[in-house]
């Protein structure tokens, strides 16, 4: 590929896929002249609807089966604080061949180790860091009780008068800290912050080095508050709930239905969510442009490949929902992908499946690097990049085992049928030719026996393949209706 080129990557946090479809309703300009000059994956999945697992994969190539990163890694009930020994991150490996590696902005791949650990030479910018301060899985104390609950000698918390005087967004919870859906913040997360930092970076950047540049934002991750000039860009007569916002979930697994009753809001306080939602990507859409802007300033842009995409999606209210978590719908798991390089064709649209762990390979290829033999899940997208049309896989596959409340949770799917395997409550079975707003669970149904069957053995030998342990013959819970052993038939 010549020269090593510049690889910078901006990625946001809990964004939608649809949010970067060009018939979508955020308004996002930047985005929208971005997908012209690149390559759109339409059809790229994360690994698990969680910031820390799918941050992991997208540094290391591997599922969090065999990275070790199951969920947020400061909570106190943390599966896991980072990834096993002996992982390594392509950071890293860039390092070795010769770049200079840069990173602001939100991290949360480990509690222990920070970017310096892992192959970076420059921190700009860490976004709520406690990096070395926490050790694997410590015990919940009763301090750390009162840390979350008092709060300068006050108890911030719901109350069951706050019902009585809640305000517009505010979901009451008794006994738990004030949550509100949405708001107005100048500068959400400081990501503003991390932006402008990276523009002065590249717009200084003068070694000899190739660079590597990883920006990582915070929105449009919830509570949705935005700018007031961007939520001046949307009026709320424009705004419309979501095909599948009535779902009862009836023939859904109950932990579905009692996380949408979580959400304790009106219509109208749901429409004013999205239109705060879109307002955020409006929001993100501009500072990235601010960084495309530094790129061309600088005169790196005809060597320089630019990434944009997110860790995992966020409902948007689809099924009544927000945010992300086990409710195993597209909406979780789709992120935004799109590509850019100077050495690759421009406004191309690949609907094949791809998955959050190709971008390790595909940024090692890129720089001219050896890619880690152990990365066997994610594959390379520079082919497609290329022009090549061949499938760089035909199947896509979560692992999950709960966002701190835990349940484990497998899927697999093609582009016509999705099985999802739930530990914790019946499975679920979507024809998603028919049915691809998952409004019709088709399970249980003897019609699909078939169907499942051979969804069960393409995620058994998944499991085979990745070294995922999550069930046992044990008959108590050994739940699936067809065991690993289908895998041996062949």
């Amino acid at each position: 590929m010549g020269k090593q080129p510049n690889i910078i990557v901006f990625m946001t946090d809990q964004q939608n896929a649809k949010t970067v479809h060009v018939d979508n309703p955020a308004k996002t300009p930047n985005i929208d002249k971005f997908l012209q000059q690149s390559t759109h994956f339409t059809d790229c999945y994360t690994c698990a609807p969680h910031c820390c697992p799918a941050r992991a994969t997208f540094f290391t190539g591997l599922y969090p089966t065999q990275h070790g990163v199951w969920n947020n890694v400061e909570v106190d009930n943390t599966l896991s604080r980072g990834v096993y020994d002996g992982v390594t991150m392509f950071p890293e490996v860039l390092k070795t061949a010769g770049y200079h590696n840069v990173f602001a902005g939100k991290w949360h791949v480990s509690a222990y180790e920070g970017p310096l650990d892992r192959g970076f030479d420059t921190v700009l910018r860490e976004y709520v860091s406690n990096y070395g301060r926490l050790k694997p899985c410590n015990r919940p104390t009763f301090n750390d009780w009162e840390k979350l609950y008092i709060k300068d000698g006050k108890r911030p918390m719901d109350t069951a008068e706050t019902a009585k005087t809640r305000t517009f967004g505010q979901i009451v919870r008794e006994g738990y800290p004030q949550y509100h859906q949405f708001g107005v913040d100048e500068n959400p997360f400081g990501d503003s912050d991390t932006v402008d930092l990276t523009c002065q970076a590249i717009g200084g950047y003068d070694s000899d080095k190739p660079l590597f540049m990883y920006v990582g934002t915070t929105g449009p991750h919830d509570p949705y508050c935005v700018p007031q000039e961007f939520l001046d860009l949307y009026h709320i007569d424009d705004i419309q709930l979501p095909e599948t916002f009535y779902d009862d979930m009836a023939d859904k697994p109950a932990l579905y239905r009692r996380t949408k009753q979580q959400f304790r809001l009106t219509e109208a306080e749901h429409k004013e969510s999205i239109r705060r939602y879109l307002a955020f990507v409006s929001y993100e859409d501009a500072l990235f442009g601010k960084v495309l802007d530094s790129v061309e300033k600088s005169g790196m842009a005809d060597n320089t490949v630019v990434m944009y995409l997110s860790d995992h999606g966020d409902y948007v209210g689809a099924h009544g929902l927000w945010a992300k978590g086990l409710p195993c719908f597209k909406e979780a798991y789709n992120i935004p992908a799109i590509v850019r390089g100077p050495m690759f064709a421009q406004g191309v649209q690949w609907d094949g499946l791809t998955s959050i762990a190709d971008f390790a390979p595909t940024i090692l290829e890129l720089a001219g690097a050896d890619v880690p033999k152990e990365i066997t899940v994610g594959k390379s997208l520079v082919p497609a990049l290329q022009g090549d049309a061949t499938p760089v896989r035909t199947e896509s596959y979560t692992q999950t085992n709960g966002n701190e409340i835990y349940g484990i949770q497998r899927a697999v799917w093609d582009k016509k049928w999705k099985y999802v395997y739930n530990s914790f409550d019946f499975d679920e079975l979507y024809d998603l030719e028919a049915d691809p707003q998952e409004l019709h669970n088709l399970l249980p149904n003897d019609n699909y026996n078939s169907v499942v069957r051979t969804l069960c053995k393409k995620m058994w030998t998944f499991a085979r393949d990745t070294g995922d342990n999550c069930t046992c013959d044990y008959i108590m819970v050994a739940l699936a209706p067809y065991g690993p052993g289908i895998v041996l038939e062949d």
